[in-house]
């Protein structure tokens, strides 16, 4: 179903993401994140789904459909390296740093931090070029904000 978009992000020098796929890409990180632990939570689905709401101004139903989309292409996609560039690719260093707060409020949905969340965040971050100071700094804005 994704095989076009996998063989884009996969390409030696790929080429900037259109809009939608970027905000697919970003969904299925989410997704990913939120999948990390082996507990996919409900919290954390809806977490998901307020952040794209906000984030690109969709209805329920719209983030619905790019949340189910991106659960299916985290599935199948083979590791997180081909997200983090598309995004990095398209997005703005300062943008970057909202993506983490996006990560980390997903992290925080359930109210527990697990190793393998903790470890795939710091792995994203650093793939996205956010520095582990910008990284603590957007966690401590997120856990203020619970």
């Amino acid at each position: 179903m994704f095989a076009d978009f996998l063989k884009r992000l996969t390409a030696p020098e790929p080429a900037p993401l259109p809009d939608e796929d970027a905000r697919l890409a970003l969904t299925a990180l989410l997704v990913r994140i939120a999948r990390a632990d082996g507990d996919y939570a409900a919290d954390e689905v809806d977490r998901i789904d307020r952040i794209i709401t906000t984030r690109y101004g969709l209805s329920p139903f719209e983030a619905t459909k790019l949340r189910s989309d991106a659960e299916a292409l985290e599935a199948e996609a083979p590791d997180t390296v081909r997200f983090t560039r598309a995004i990095k690719d398209v997005v703005a260093y300062e943008d970057r740093i909202q993506v983490i707060e996006a990560l980390w409020s997903v992290v925080l949905a359930d109210g527990v931090r697990e190793d393998e969340e903790n470890a795939l965040l710091r792995l994203a971050a650093s793939l996205l070029g956010v520095n582990d100071r910008d990284s603590a700094l957007a966690r401590q804005r997120v856990e203020a904000q619970s």
